[in-house]
């Protein structure tokens, strides 16, 4: 059995609904002529944030350019087609081919999700994720999962780290007791073993609750992310170290859209989102650091230490989270947990 009381180090740990779309185009079936195909592909972000253009879009584009237009891909914003919480079920019945999303949304139906979205001190970088993913082959037992759902799982894509937005400042763990903070997925599961209160609030209703006290914190990605949603107007602190080196969005298709593209179309398409994933990840991190700074120069917010002590804590209470899990999905999360165990033996973590 694993040490889950094994401390991770500071050095590790640190490394570690908007206005749906009007036009009919978007609504429209997907066009297949001349041998062409578009997917329509929804995300969870709004249009604004700086994010949806830099990544989203260009990811989309991506895809379209090195295809010569075999396999169109035209994003759709935030509940475009449908509600964010319905995405999975549209890829499904192919009211939608696609999506570039959260895997938080869906852990209460595919509890291995959990792992694809990422664990607190899992990882501490780009390549130690994609490691745990492919080499490992933790997503081939994830795509299983999601298989069963009837959706292909094209792979992760980094949104770097974890940031903690607060409006109290968290040092100890006897700082996050009754925290109110707007948290999704593993990581609120580890929160509340912390001692703090999660609550769930739309993107969109995020900055009114944090300006109004419903919430006292929020986390949204990592630092520039969570900057794109106005975190850093609503928000006097943010702490430090990340609590998580990278976390995941993921790429995913219906199964009937996936099955009927090439195989070329497919290996082009696969190697995209891995690109993607590295390309963003840089993008992210080095965003992180110059926003960082401009909270504490022009913002006059104050980042916040968490002590030795507290990272021990999160790191157990996140491996508690990770069998919690396995218990509950043995035939899925139980394998990549057993995964997970042996990674961070493997990294010394």
């Amino acid at each position: 059995m694993t040490d889950t009381t094994k401390k991770l180090s500071r050095r590790g740990f640190l490394s570690t609904s908007a206005i749906a779309a009007t036009g009919t185009v978007l609504a429209a079936p997907p066009a297949i002529a001349a041998g062409n195909v578009t997917w329509r592909m929804q995300t969870h972000w709004p249009t604004g944030n700086w994010y949806y253009e830099d990544v989203f879009v260009k990811f989309c584009d991506r895809i379209t350019a090195a295809t010569n237009g075999e396999l169109t891909i035209t994003p759709v914003q935030s509940n475009g087609i449908v509600p964010t919480g319905e995405v999975l079920n549209a890829v499904r019945r192919g009211l939608l081919e696609s999506a570039f999303i959260y895997p938080a949304y869906w852990i209460g139906r595919i509890p291995v999700a959990g792992h694809l979205n990422g664990h607190i001190g899992a990882w501490s970088s780009h390549e130690e994720m994609a490691a745990f993913m492919y080499e490992m082959g933790a997503l081939d037992v994830i795509r299983e999962a999601y298989a069963e759902q009837g959706i292909f799982q094209i792979g992760p894509v980094s949104y770097s780290g974890l940031t903690l937005y607060s409006n109290r400042a968290l040092r100890t763990t006897e700082d996050f007791s009754g925290w109110r903070v707007r948290s999704t997925g593993p990581a609120a599961l580890v929160l509340t073993k912390m001692g703090a209160a999660p609550v769930s609030i739309p993107g969109g209703e995020l900055y009114q609750a944090l300006q109004t006290g419903v919430a006292e914190g929020a986390h949204w990605g990592s630092t520039s992310t969570g900057w794109g949603m106005n975190l850093q107007e609503v928000n006097k602190y943010i702490a430090e170290p990340d609590l998580l080196g990278h976390m995941n969005g993921e790429v995913f298709a219906g199964m009937k859209a996936w099955d009927a593209l090439g195989d070329d179309l497919k290996a082009t398409v696969s190697e995209i989102v891995r690109a993607t994933s590295a390309d963003a990840s840089a993008h992210f991190v080095y965003r992180d650091m110059l926003f960082k700074k401009k909270f504490v120069e022009e913002m006059g917010g104050e980042l916040t230490q968490l002590d030795d002590n507290t990272i021990a804590d999160l790191q157990r209470y996140s491996l508690e989270v990770v069998d919690d899990f396995s218990a509950k999905d043995p035939k899925y999360s139980g394998r990549v947990g057993e995964m997970l165990h042996e990674f961070q033996r493997l990294r010394g973590a």
